[in-house]
C-alpha cells in the first residue's frame, strides 16, 4: 500500500506560510503581510544596548528595504536596522527598531 502525496514547493505560493500569523505592513507604496517576532534584547556587559523586532516578509514585497527605511507594521512605526534574504531568497528577515 503506497500513498501518493502531492508536494507543493514553498516557491509555488507563500500564502499558506503567512496566513496564520501575519499582520499588515506598509513601506512607501508597498503593502504586504509580515510575521512580526517580538523583541529580543541585545546586551553587552550586562546592559541592554538595543531591543530588536524581526519581521519575516516576502522578498518580492520588502526585499529592497535598507537600513534607515521606514515601515509601519500593524499600524506601529519602525525603522529598518538590517534586511537579510533567507537562503531560499523567497523571504527576508528585517530587523526593526520601534520609532
Amino acid at each position: 500500500f503506497q500513498k501518493k502525496y502531492k508536494r507543493m514547493a514553498l516557491s509555488d505560493d507563500l500564502t499558506g506560510f503567512f496566513s496564520d500569523f501575519a499582520v499588515s505592513a506598509t513601506a512607501g507604496d508597498v503593502t504586504g503581510d509580515v510575521i512580526l517576532n517580538q523583541p529580543s534584547s541585545i546586551a553587552f556587559d550586562g546592559q541592554v544596548i538595543f531591543t530588536d523586532f524581526v519581521a519575516v516578509a516576502k522578498t518580492s514585497d520588502f526585499g529592497s528595504l535598507v537600513a534607515g527605511d521606514a515601515i509601519a507594521v500593524n499600524s506601529v512605526n519602525y525603522v529598518v536596522r538590517d534586511n537579510q534574504a533567507d537562503l531560499d531568497n523567497l523571504t527576508c528577515e528585517i530587523s526593526l527598531s520601534k520609532v
